[in-house]
């Protein structure tokens, strides 16, 4: 009996069997394994089979019903190495992102990873996803984002780069999060705001799936009745994939995905898949979420925080300023009726005396200092009953021509000039006109108090570069000394030089809430500098 096969012969020779390759020269030399991998998917075997079974009918049988039932099992073994391999990458995969998921409290750093997980080839693999979010507030559901190609030729181009690079899933959502997910926005922004359906419409196939709770595989959009042909129209596909995202019994939103480049079928096996991954993309989703709005509370929490602090220094200052103001308008009062009495002595002699008396200069100087003082005290009297500022919009070089005008007599009695350098065409400043004039005229003031000996005043206005206008007062006094600031911040009534201080003081207080800000600085050409940056708009004022 003459057999085609060798699986009699224990060793043989390459020729002897056609199905054995140069790198499988080991199975010339083992009848066993040669026999399992090779013989029994042999045509020659199945020759051998039918020859036996004209001469040995029941060895031929034995054989035939032992080789069917390795190959089944061996096709059943291949299929289980398959299932198990690709379970293996599965968990390998869950595992990855459910780190990253777990960890991770960005919202758009979630949606990432998540979105990569569902589109790249190393996760899912399907072609493109679609995230819905949940309104309370509006009680919809509405697209956010999107990630895939559009085209086939973006498709290409991206899997060119997946393969060129060999990025791990991890690696492909952190470049996604990093370059492209404003981008993805951006691409699908046209569609997401299409895919808005009202949540009170129960009829929606995604209202139906979010209370259902489960994936569902739509099949046959476009001629299925249970599904809006507004948004088969939108998807453009006749398969897709609707994954609700629940987390603890709470609706999220949904994801969409599909296979629209490809048009590879959805299968059974990919819902429950993706099943597994939804649970946690919805937990680290909602989680990001509340972690943002939480932050989102913090920051205003904090912004309050700083405003009641603002607020409390601002009361601080008002209650200084209301005490300065009693003290003011006491002694104020106080001088006042002397000073009166003194004014009315001295234009009583002033009639009396004949212009060519020596005595009458007197008279006149007396009378002179008394209206300056009678002046200045109803100025006083004036910012002490009126603590909070009249806003409005004025022009800055007007003011300081006027305030430096009222000036003049007094610079030149003391041997002071004054110099202006005004800007041109500036904007109008949004202040109290009276209290500005007021502390501009009390600086200019002690700058020529400040002068006995005569010096030099000057004047400028400029814009600035942050929504300001900047008014500079420079002097050539010597008087101004580095503890300044202490009595800007505590001021005290022992010396001179800190009574000066306190009416600078005064000015700081009232610009605070017309500027700004207010700085008083040596000077480094020499003597003291006072700079005052003054708003532009309503809002950025004062303290509210």
């Amino acid at each position: 009996m003459e057999l085609e096969c060798c699986w009699k012969t224990e060793i043989i020779e390459s020729a002897q069997c056609p199905n054995i390759m140069d790198d499988e020269r080991e199975l010339r030399f083992s009848l066993k394994r040669r026999l399992l991998e090779k013989c029994l998917e042999c045509p020659r075997f199945g020759n051998d089979l039918e020859i036996l079974a004209r001469t040995e009918p029941s060895l031929s049988m034995v054989l035939r019903n032992l080789a069917a039932e390795y190959l089944d099992q061996k096709e059943q073994i291949h299929y289980m190495a398959g299932f198990l391999n690709s379970r293996n990458r599965e968990l390998q995969f869950l595992h990855e992102i459910g780190i990253v998921l777990q960890t991770s409290m960005e919202l758009d750093e979630v949606l990432s990873v998540a979105m990569t997980a569902i589109t790249a080839g190393k996760g899912f693999g399907l072609n493109r996803a679609f995230l819905l979010l949940i309104d309370d507030e509006k009680r919809t559901l509405n697209g956010y984002l999107g990630v895939g190609p559009k085209t086939y030729q973006e498709a290409w181009q991206t899997w060119e780069e997946i393969g060129r690079d060999d990025f791990s899933l991890r690696e492909m959502a952190k470049i996604f999060h990093d370059t492209k997910l404003s981008f993805e926005k951006a691409k699908f922004q046209d569609l997401l705001e299409q895919l808005t359906v009202p949540l009170d419409d129960q009829s929606h196939i995604l209202n139906r799936a979010l209370l259902n709770g489960k994936p569902m595989l739509v099949e046959n959009a476009f001629n299925n009745p249970g599904v809006d042909p507004v948004l088969a129209r939108i998807l453009g596909v006749d398969t897709f994939l609707i994954l609700p995202l629940i987390s603890r019994k709470r609706r999220i939103g949904m994801i969409i995905a599909d296979n629209f480049i490809t048009g590879k079928q959805i299968t059974g096996d990919d819902m429950e898949s993706m099943e597994i991954f939804v649970f946690p993309a919805a937990l680290a989703i909602e989680r990001a979420s509340l972690h943002e709005r939480l932050q989102e509370e913090v920051e205003k929490l904090s912004k309050a925080n700083s405003k009641l602090k603002e607020q409390q220094e601002l009361i601080v200052k008002m209650e200084k300023m209301a005490l300065v103001g009693k003290i003011t308008s006491s002694i104020a009062h106080s001088i006042r009726n002397p000073l009166m009495i003194i004014g009315g002595f001295a234009r009583s002699l002033q009639r009396k005396l004949d212009e060519n008396d020596p005595k009458r200069e007197y008279a006149e100087s007396i009378l002179y200092e008394a209206r300056k003082l009678e002046d200045a005290l109803t100025e006083v009297l004036g910012y002490a009953d009126s603590l909070h500022p009249a806003m409005d919009v004025w022009d800055i070089n007007e003011l300081v021509e006027n305030a430096s005008r009222e000036m003049r007599d007094e610079m030149a009695k003391q041997g002071v000039v004054c110099s202006l350098d005004l800007g041109i065409n500036l904007p109008m400043v949004f202040i109290d006109y009276k209290q500005v004039a007021f502390c501009m005229r009390k600086i200019i003031g002690n700058a020529i108090e400040a002068m006995p000996e005569g010096g030099m005043i000057g004047i400028s206005t400029r814009a600035d570069d942050h929504d300001c206008l900047v008014l500079e007062i420079r002097d050539t006094s010597t008087t101004i000394t580095a503890s300044l600031q202490d009595y800007l911040s505590a001021p005290s009534f022992t010396t001179r030089e800190q009574i000066s201080a306190l009416s600078v003081s005064l000015c700081k207080m009232i610009l605070e809430k017309n500027c700004l800000s207010f700085h008083v600085e040596r000077s480094t050409e020499g003597g003291t500098r006072y700079t005052i940056r003054l708003p532009l708009k309503k809002e950025e004022t004062f303290h509210e």
